[in-house]
């Protein structure tokens, strides 16, 4: 296989992958009204199916690196999405307790993958992890997109879901396929990174929860948003197909967001992005719960540009320091916390839809959820802009003048103390 087709096929399957990611849990979203009137599904269950995938990414993506270490990056990936591909085609033709077992399978193999897939960028594509970072978040958002707005049409109009879940195992399949026939390119190692310097345990605590929890109050809005919205839409009085597309425009809005909006997460615009993208989400909300029907694009691409606030967070992690080890620490702090914030939300709507209507739960859900998030991200701006002036000083600080004497480090030779003019000579 020649180099160019060999870089191809690598490409080809990171982004097959990644548009394979999330069209799983966005069929199920379009189609809950089907699912719970043919499976028999209570609200409160219908919650649960909802937060699998969440819960996965909590428990799962953690030690999926551990797990890579042991069994290899290659061939995990491979069986990741071997159960991706095998829980989406068999779920649909089973009962309740079977389709709850084999969406749990095809989220855990998302789990793993979605943490590891970072990782295979940065090793196969070392000299292009911009551009291919960019290339799978997109591919993401437009798998989901296109699940929320094809799989209803699919499904005619839900009286065939069953058609329109099992679809999208043929992407699946042929990620799987890809990954496993993908080459495996030798990169050169490069030397070995300095070792970050050793941060006190609260001093990373107290760094990392406000990010975890705008991070985590993010993707509680939408993952409510994804399971619920379809429905609370239809429940205004909106069609199946109408609904999936209004929730298709929602997710392909963050496209073009996501591309502008890491720009601004390093210097004087992280707070005022934080407050705009805090604003958009407020402007959605109040206009689904005074004009749902009118304004529903409106509302839509004002919630799609919330939801920017996702590639913020992560801009702000990949920022967060200069050492690899150090913000890959700090990554799995700030998503480990994150996620477990964001899996109740489908379950608090679900329980409160049966009392007091799904409307209801969910703005009241959304609603709340907004207001952490919002102080949340202005308490992750002051820390960033702290964090960024501290850095200064120490630049600062660290270029002295000559004949000045400056600790020492292990890059000095282990010395204590060290002069940065050579001593005179000794008067004979």
């Amino acid at each position: 296989m020649t180099r160019t087709r060999s870089a191809a096929v690598l490409v080809a399957a990171v982004l097959v992958t990644a548009f394979s990611l999330r069209t799983a849990v966005a069929s199920v979203g379009v189609l809950l009204s089907e699912l719970r009137a043919d499976l028999a599904l209570s609200p409160a269950l219908a919650g649960v199916l909802t937060s699998l995938p969440v819960l996965c990414f909590a428990a799962l993506g953690p030690f999926a690196p551990r797990m890579a270490a042991r069994i290899g990056l290659d061939r995990l990936l491979v069986l990741g999405f071997a159960a991706v591909t095998v829980g989406t085609a068999l779920r649909p033709f089973t009962g309740q307790a079977g389709f709850t077992a084999c969406s749990l399978l095809a989220y855990a193999g998302c789990a793993v993958v979605n943490v590891l897939l970072p990782g295979l960028i940065g090793r196969d594509f070392p000299g292009r992890v911009p551009l291919l970072t960019a290339g799978y978040s997109t591919a993401i958002a437009v798998g989901v997109g296109l699940a929320s707005l094809v799989t209803v049409p699919i499904a005619d109009g839900g009286a065939m879901w069953r058609l329109g879940l099992v679809v999208w195992a043929v992407p699946a399949a042929a990620a799987t396929l890809l990954l496993a026939l993908r080459p495996t390119p030798r990169v050169l190692r490069g030397p070995e990174e300095a070792a970050p310097p050793r941060v006190p345990r609260r001093a990373a605590l107290l760094g990392a929860l406000p990010l975890a929890v705008y991070f985590g109050t993010q993707g509680l809005q939408s993952y409510v948003a994804i399971g619920w919205m379809p429905l609370f839409l239809r429940s205004a009085g909106l069609s199946a197909e109408q609904a999936g597309a209004l929730v298709a425009l929602l997710l392909i809005t963050a496209v073009p967001v996501s591309l502008v909006v890491p720009l601004l997460a390093r210097g004087p615009h992280l707070l005022t992005t934080v407050l705009v993208l805090a604003a958009a989400y407020a402007a959605g909300y109040v206009g689904l719960a005074t004009a749902p029907v009118p304004g529903a694009v409106v509302w839509m691409l004002l919630i799609g540009t919330g939801a920017g606030a996702f590639p913020l967070a992560l801009a702000v992690i990949g920022g967060w320091s200069r050492h690899a080890t150090a913000t890959a620490g700090f990554s799995a702090a700030v998503q480990s916390i994150g996620y477990l914030i964001a899996a109740p939300g489908p379950v608090l709507v679900g329980v409160a839809s049966a009392a007091v209507g799904t409307r209801t739960a969910l703005l009241t859900v959304l609603g709340v959820t907004w207001v952490v998030h919002a102080a949340a991200g202005v308490t992750t701006a002051i820390v960033v802009r702290r964090r960024t002036a501290a850095d200064a000083a120490g630049a600062r600080s660290s270029s002295r003048p000559p004949g000045d004497l400056r600790r020492g480090s292990a890059r000095d030779g282990g010395s204590r103390w060290r002069d940065a003019r050579p001593c005179p000579p000794k008067p004979r």
